[in-house]
């Protein structure tokens, strides 16, 4: 925050000019050094480092200790005074009340003032102008003290008026002097308990204005209209001027179209003559917020989709998040300050300022964001929701091998067949060749769509929801396990077992006592021959699974994209898969571990039985996801999409 300009004598100044800074360090310009000497005693903020002289061009760089409105004072006041903190030193706080939301102003009493004839006690006062000025009875003007008339309200107001149209926050300077015979350097200054002071404040002189402009950060304008594009809304409650709040949320696209000033201005007629239902954003202040019950307050947030607060109090805006809540929506709030903290407290995730915020303001946070930039939440957003997503991709690879595990046991206890996937065989899968490619799964990077599709709803869009339970056992499980099935029975029949044959023999099949068990031909097998066909059509199954399973990974890799548009980017899923195929490999053909995990070495054209079956896997996601984009709102997305 820089201060940008300065109304004094009447008269518009432009801070950053150089010729302006010099009049103002030869004190040319009248009334200067009233308005410079209540900036600098009024003004808390420190410099930080010991510099005692520095250029006009590095004072900007200085770190400073304060409030960003006193830092930039402090600024400006060192490079048209120079000697600010000597200047400070020579002057003696008696008393001091500070700025809070609710008086929107600030006071120090200062006494031994530097070539100052007066003696009495001085009062320096920042503040809201509408507030200061109505405090005010004289106004200083080309060293003279005049009424503080109307047409001088006027004056002040119209200064005020065209600082806020150009998003500039105003801070009127105002003093007045003590009455010696009852206040004095002993007098004990202090609030009572309706929080006033025991000293009047209805006899202040009113010198000027000092605008202050904070530019929004490269990349502001951007975050917001991600929000808007990812669904989420984006509300403005700030304490600045209703014009300054909204010409900051015009300049950074909280507010696109036109409020209801905006269009009677546009049509030359009163705000009263406009419909109240034609705009679709609204500037609401703190005293129109005082009035509107909680049913109101819900109403007008449905009502404008762009919306802005403006002079609001810490009651109140913990008031509009409630009201956020009660329309269902999850709710952060992002403040730097004390009065911040009972909104950051009372929002869903509270975000506070890691450099400017308040300490009382990050111990009322549920999170800090270290750079103080609005982007940052956004990323955050999206990352977030990259992680989610990531996640249930992953859950839906790994469930989706569950169902050819268990469908041998059913059709084991079911049909009377021989077991066609041991548990030791099940193992290798979900504590092997599944579970790399799972891992490598979170490493996946975003899809197109991830900060254009809505929030999800917090009560019903689970990690784990029945469309995903569905897709991964009904879909890609089922296909998975045909498959694993396709090659068990295609072992199995070369070996002279027809698919006809296995049924109903597993008790025959398991006795050790039967060694004449005849197949389809007539062949006649013992125990232990059945057992090595068995462990080698198992194996068959197993290899099938990770074969179909190289393909599910493949699928899964979006939730909506092609996987021609998502590419295969992601390293860690390539190398996955080569671990996966390398680690059946070793399983299948290493002598002594294949006897552990109870398998036998396999022709290698039994490796590539199950590839149609991936294939068509791959093929029938493809047309899945192609009707969920074409058709966003239709039948498959509502009934497929995970």
């Amino acid at each position: 925050m820089i201060v940008s300009n300065v109304w004094l004598n009447d008269r518009f100044y432009t801070a950053d000019s150089l010729e302006i800074q010099v009049k103002f360090a030869k004190k040319k310009v009248p009334c200067w050094k009233e308005l410079s000497t209540c900036c600098m005693l009024g003004s808390n903020a420190v410099f930080e480092d010991k510099q005692k002289k520095a250029s006009k061009s590095s004072i900007h760089l200085r770190h400073c200790k304060g409030n960003p409105t006193e830092i930039a004072l402090l600024k400006f006041m060192e490079i048209t005074h120079q000697n600010v903190n000597n200047f400070r030193q020579k002057h003696h706080r008696i008393f001091e009340i500070l700025f809070n939301s609710t008086k929107k102003y600030q006071l120090s009493i200062f006494s031994t003032f530097e070539s100052d004839q007066d003696d009495r006690l001085l009062v320096v006062v920042l503040g809201a102008p509408d507030i200061l000025i109505d405090k005010s009875k004289e106004i200083f003007i080309d060293d003279q003290n005049f009424a503080l008339d109307e047409m001088w309200r006027r004056k002040v107001d119209k200064a005020c008026l065209n600082f806020a149209k150009n998003g500039e926050r105003v801070l009127a300077v105002c003093d007045f002097r003590l009455d010696p015979d009852i206040y004095t350097v002993d007098y004990y200054f202090q609030l009572n308990e309706k929080d006033e002071p025991n000293f009047p404040l209805d006899n202040m002189r009113f010198i000027g204005l000092v605008s202050m402009l904070d530019p929004p950060r490269v990349g502001v304008s951007d975050a917001v209209d991600k929000c808007k594009t990812a669904g989420i809304r984006v509300i403005m409650i700030t304490g600045d001027h209703p014009l300054t709040a909204k010409a900051i949320a015009k300049s950074v696209g909280i507010i696109t179209t036109e409020t209801i000033e905006d269009i009677a201005e546009r049509y030359g007629v009163n705000v009263s003559s406009i419909d109240p239902n034609v705009p679709k954003a609204a500037v609401v202040t703190g005293d129109m917020l005082k009035n509107l019950s909680n049913p109101e307050l819900d109403k007008m947030l449905r009502k404008y989709p762009e919306i802005v607060f403006a002079r609001t109090t810490p009651y109140q805006k913990v008031k509009i998040v409630e009201s956020c809540q009660r329309l269902g929506a999850v709710v952060a709030v992002t403040g730097d300050g004390v009065n911040d903290s009972p909104a950051l407290k009372k929002a869903d995730i509270g975000i506070a300022m890691g450099i400017a915020g308040s300490d009382v303001s990050k111990e009322a946070a549920d999170m800090i964001l270290l750079d103080d930039d609005f982007a940052s939440i956004e990323i955050a957003i999206e990352e977030g929701r990259l992680i989610f997503d990531n996640l249930k991709k992953s859950i839906t690879y790994t469930l989706s091998s569950k169902v050819p595990e268990l469908a041998p046991f059913i059709v084991y206890v079911i049909g009377n067949i021989p077991l066609a996937l041991g548990a030791i065989t099940i193992l290798c899968i979900d504590l092997g060749t599944d579970l790399i490619p799972s891992i490598s799964l979170v490493y996946e990077k975003s899809e197109s769509d991830i900060m254009k599709r809505p929030p999800r709803n917090s009560k019903k869009d689970r990690l784990v929801n029945s469309n995903l339970i569905l897709l991964s056992y009904l879909q890609y499980g089922m296909i998975v396990a045909t498959a694993g099935y396709f090659t068990y029975s295609m072992i199995m029949a070369q070996n002279g077992f027809l698919p006809a044959r296995l049924s109903g023999i597993r008790r025959e099949w398991n006795s050790k006592s039967v060694n004449d068990l005849m197949d389809s031909y007539g062949q006649e097998w013992t125990y232990e021959q059945r057992k090595i066909l068995e462990r080698t059509s198992q194996t068959g199954f197993f290899v099938s699974v990770v074969m179909v399973q190289m393909f599910s990974v493949l699928v899964c890799k979006t939730r909506l994209n092609s996987i021609f548009t998502q590419g295969l980017g992601n390293i860690a899923l390539n190398a996955a898969m080569i671990v996966e195929i390398c680690l059946a490999l070793f399983l299948v053909y290493t002598p002594g571990v294949n006897g552990v995990v109870q398998m036998c070495p396999l022709k290698i054209s039994w490796w590539f039985m199950s590839i149609p079956f991936g294939i068509f896997l791959f093929i029938y996601d493809e047309i899945r996801k192609y009707f969920l984009r074409r058709n966003p709102n239709g039948w498959v997305r509502r009934e497929t999409y995970s």
